[in-house]
Formats: structure tokens, sequence, C-alpha cells
């Protein structure tokens, strides 16, 4: 594999480091990744500055997530200005609300008999903004459920007794955002999205790319996302959704693009710059 488009670390709920992911690309002979941690950018510095030297090249990226009505909707932005403060104001407002979410999570948790310490949840996530991950993590910790998927499937996924409904930003706003940062509006897996009826609109708005490669999009999804690429000149990309050994999620690497569309990238940020 050539890149991996799609990896998170723990800058925000992933469980390597942007270093250790660094380490790991190499190991693994990648030539791209790009780091797209979930509303933030605080890894990126730590991972350009360790690959430096290398011949691995990190594209700044950033995972914003939205709501479309009753849909989640995923914008991934690449080759962003990270530096830019009217991101970072945005990103910064996010992460707030995130950890407001968090906690009125945990009080739903206690009213159902998972007692479950905010600082306990803190301490694991680190630096990085409390996510429902975290929340797992500690209740696999705490011995109340036996994994991660499991805490995700009986308490915290949508429609569950633990779930709160996170502040909602609408994925227009997000390819705006991005767009402001100089950055190219990706549409993150879309096979769990279900909801194609909205690329047209997203395209409409600026969307550049599409994620066709990805763990849980079968051939038949790659091939549908290959047609709308095609048909609304988009960009093709991919990546594992990479959160660290452990997670459920593949490892490093596993899936992810070709040169052609690194350079598909590239040619979109050149006309962009």
């Amino acid at each position: 594999m050539y890149a991996d488009l799609h990896i998170h670390s723990t800058a925000s709920d992933g469980t390597l480091m942007p270093e250790e992911i660094v380490e790991l690309a190499l190991k693994k002979n990648l030539s791209v990744i790009s780091l797209t941690d979930h509303d933030t950018t605080d890894g990126i510095a730590r991972a350009l500055n360790s690959a430096r030297g290398t011949n691995l090249e990190v594209i700044p990226g950033v995972e914003i997530n939205t709501d479309w009505e009753d849909t989640e909707v995923h914008i991934l932005g690449y080759y962003i200005d990270y530096h830019s403060q009217q991101l970072q104001q945005v990103l910064h407002e996010m992460r707030h609300a995130r950890d407001l979410r968090a906690a009125k999570m945990i009080e739903k948790l206690k009213e159902l008999g998972i007692s479950i310490d905010y600082e306990h949840v803190k301490k694991i996530a680190g630096r990085a903004p409390v996510g429902r991950p975290h929340i797992a993590r500690a209740m696999v910790e705490c011995g109340y459920v036996s994994s991660i998927k499991d805490a995700f499937e009986a308490y915290l996924e949508r429609g569950k007794p633990g779930y709160v409904p996170r502040t909602k930003m609408d994925p227009f706003t997000a390819i705006s955002v991005i767009e402001k940062a100089n950055g190219i509006p990706v549409l993150a897996h879309p096979g769990l999205m279900e909801r194609d009826s909205l690329i047209p609109a997203l395209v409409k708005k600026g969307l550049l790319g599409i994620e066709v490669f990805y763990p849980l999009h079968d051939q038949e999804m790659i091939e549908k996302y290959k047609w709308y690429c095609r048909k609304y000149a988009q960009v093709m990309t991919g990546g594992t959704d990479h959160h660290g050994p452990g997670t459920g999620y593949p490892m490093l690497g596993e899936v992810g693009v070709d040169q052609k569309s690194v350079e598909n990238l590239k040619f979109i940020y050149s006309l962009l710059a």
C-alpha cells in the first residue's frame, strides 16, 4: 500500500502517539500518511517533526464530525493550514462541546448502575478531548463490559441508553471551515453514512473528494463510490481509520490508496494554493 489517509492518534481517540504512528508507517513501508484526528490538529506538528529526514510524507489533516438531520456525516480535510486561527477557534469550540457531552454520558451511565469516574476517563484520554472510545475503555477497565465494541453496542451508540447527542455542526459548514483553512474537503466513509442522496448537495457546496476505500466498504460499495467520483469529478481517497492496536480497527496500511490518488490530491491543492 502506498498511502493511508485516515489515521487517529492520542491527540483524539487513538492509542498511539503521533511519533509512534510515524514509526509504524515507516515499518510498513508506507510513502504517505495523513493524521486525521477528530476535531483537533494537535498531533500534526509532532508527526511532521518525527517524519523529518525520512521518506515518509505526512499530509496535515483533520476529521470533523457533523450531523445532517438524523445522519452522522464525517468530513475529512487534507492539506489544511493547521495554523489558521479561524480553524483553531472552530475546533476549540467543538472539543469543549465534546467534553460537556462526555460528562453528560458519564452521568447517564451512573443512572444505569455503571459508575465511571470522570477523572479516570480524562486520564485515559490524556491531552485529547474526552470521547466515547475513552468512556468505553474505562467501562472495560472497570469490568462493566468485556470490550470497547460491547460498550458501544450496549450503551454508547446512537439510540442506546448511555448515548447523548453531540452539539451539532452540519457537513456544509464543515466543508466551509476546511475551505477557509485552504484544505481539501473529502467525505469520509460514505458507506457508513447510508445517505448517498446527500452527495450531490455536498459536491455543490464544495466537496472535492470521497473516501472510496475503507475497511467496512465491500466491493459493491467501492464500485459505487468510484462511480460517484467519476460522475462528480471527485478525487478518490482511502484509509484504515486506524485507532491503534486493540481498538477493533485495521492495522496501519491495510487499506489505502495508490500513488495516483495522492498525486490527484496534490494537484487539487496546487490549484487552491
